[in-house]
């Protein structure tokens, strides 16, 4: 099975459960680190912003950006069960919207959104490179480009706990015996993506500017956002 039939077997499957469980697994501090991530993408919002969520999932990034913002926001996902649940989040609310579509094949006209976020997406992805050069396609010129996602921890002292929870104790508290599987890839996900460092580096070959990188958890959960000029 490929990669991206995978990953979207495992979405579709968990999306019932996916909020409830990531709280579990984040001992609480997912909230947190989406809402700093949203607030670093406010820092460049104006009024009239139309901003693109991709790998949107149950929708929470675009949902507290609508709450936060009165930017026009498009949530894009590939699975219909976690798209369902954002519509159902997001009713009564205002120039929100989701739509299904492959993270790389979007379909936006270049230069369509001023601001385009990604969420714990990018690693669940199969090629990663194509999937920001669609980011970069559908910004317009002077738009940024965020991104959140998990980390391979590397610092050795933190590294053997971090793989302890990750690998042995995020499955069970995400999905119990009856999920386990599915929420072993989380960790088969990140352990598999690149590093930061590359990261920053397909950044810059796409010509993005004013790159910006935040740590946070010794690593484990990063911010990169840069800039198309």
């Amino acid at each position: 099975m490929n990669k991206s039939k995978k990953v979207y077997d495992i979405f579709q499957n968990i999306s019932p459960y996916y909020d409830r469980a990531n709280d579990r697994i984040s001992l609480g501090l997912q909230k947190k680190r989406k809402n700093e991530f949203v607030n670093e993408v406010l820092k460049t919002c104006k009024e009239d912003s139309s901003l693109l969520d991709l790998c949107c999932g149950t929708g929470d990034i675009g949902l507290s950006l609508k709450e936060k913002s009165p930017a026009r926001v498009v949530g894009v996902d590939f699975s219909e069960n976690m798209l369902k649940i954002a519509e159902d989040k997001a009713k009564g609310l205002e120039n929100i919207s989701f739509v299904k579509a492959d993270a790389k094949k979007l379909p936006f006209s270049d230069g369509t959104f001023d601001n385009i976020t990604i969420s714990f997406g990018l690693r669940n992805t199969d090629d990663y490179k194509k999937v920001l050069e669609e980011m970069v396609r559908v910004g317009k010129d002077g738009a940024f480009i965020y991104l959140i996602d998990s980390f391979s921890v590397e610092n050795v002292l933190i590294k053997p706990f971090y793989i302890l929870f990750f690998k042995y104790l995020m499955p069970v508290l995400g999905g119990g015996l009856k999920r386990y599987r599915d929420y072993a890839w989380l960790y088969e996900s990140t352990k598999l993506f690149i590093s930061p460092k590359d990261l920053v580096e397909m950044f810059e070959s796409l010509g993005l500017k004013n790159i910006e990188i935040k740590k946070m958890l010794f690593g484990a959960c990063v911010i990169v956002s840069g800039q198309k000029i």
